[in-house]
């Protein structure tokens, strides 16, 4: 059974599908640095399902076409497929009303069940295989690793916050001691009012951190009067 499985393997496909594979998560890995949201596992879907329907489309062109015979393109079809999972994959993400994308993921998920019906009904048995085990990898062990293991900004989070100071207070002192509760100030928007000085700020704390936790270091903070704390992954 070994043996007629690894006669079937064509380990230049494989090859490509691990360096599509990297390359998604290298592209990915530096989206996730810069805090946008195509990240690393929507852009190693896409990565490793673009190069799996290309393979599927070069190799059936090989398998199928025959010499001297009249020129024939088996791509076509699964191409005009694919522009129209686009149009459904666009379906699924929103923008929610803290400025958040969500369904990136799902929608790329979408072309990939796409791309992966294509490739079996081409014939391309053990590639779809494939392609469906590095999905699973880039989805549900990847990113957890890269939590664990990877730089320090992939273990943060992002917190949406609204303070109320007192007009008094020393408002770098306040910044000061948020830095201080190990939270990263990201974004600041300070606007004076009559009564008070209200702050609006994106800051950043741990993966692991609680929001309401968060909700109580701030109110600690002295000249705070108010605080509204609203997570927006």
């Amino acid at each position: 059974m070994s043996d007629l499985f690894l006669e079937f393997i064509n380990y230049e496909v494989l090859f490509k599908l691990t360096f599509a594979a990297i390359a998604g998560i290298g592209i990915g890995l530096e989206r996730e640095l810069k805090g946008k949201p195509l990240g690393l596992k929507t852009c190693l879907i896409i990565s490793v399902m673009a190069c799996l329907l290309t393979v599927v489309s070069y190799e059936s062109a090989f398998l199928y076409s025959k010499e001297y015979s009249r020129p024939m393109d088996p791509g076509r079809i699964p191409s005009y497929l694919i522009s129209g999972i686009g149009f459904l994959g666009a379906g699924v993400i929103l923008r929610r009303g803290n400025e958040a994308i969500s369904g990136l993921t799902t929608a790329s998920l979408v072309l990939a069940a796409a791309g992966i019906g294509i490739t079996i009904g081409a014939g391309f048995y053990i590639e779809a295989l494939t392609g469906i085990i590095f999905l699973i990898i880039g989805i549900k062990v990847v990113p957890p690793l890269f939590d664990k293991i990877g730089p320090k900004k992939l273990q943060e989070k992002e917190i949406k916050i609204k303070l109320y100071i007192e007009k008094s207070t020393n408002l770098t002192e306040l910044v000061k001691e948020i830095n201080n509760k190990k939270l990263g100030v990201k974004r600041l928007v300070i606007k004076e009012e009559l009564d008070d000085i209200i702050i609006n700020s994106i800051i950043t704390a741990h993966r692991g951190s609680y929001t309401t936790d968060i909700y109580y270091e701030l109110k600690s903070i002295m000249g705070v009067m108010q605080v509204e704390v609203e997570s927006v992954e």
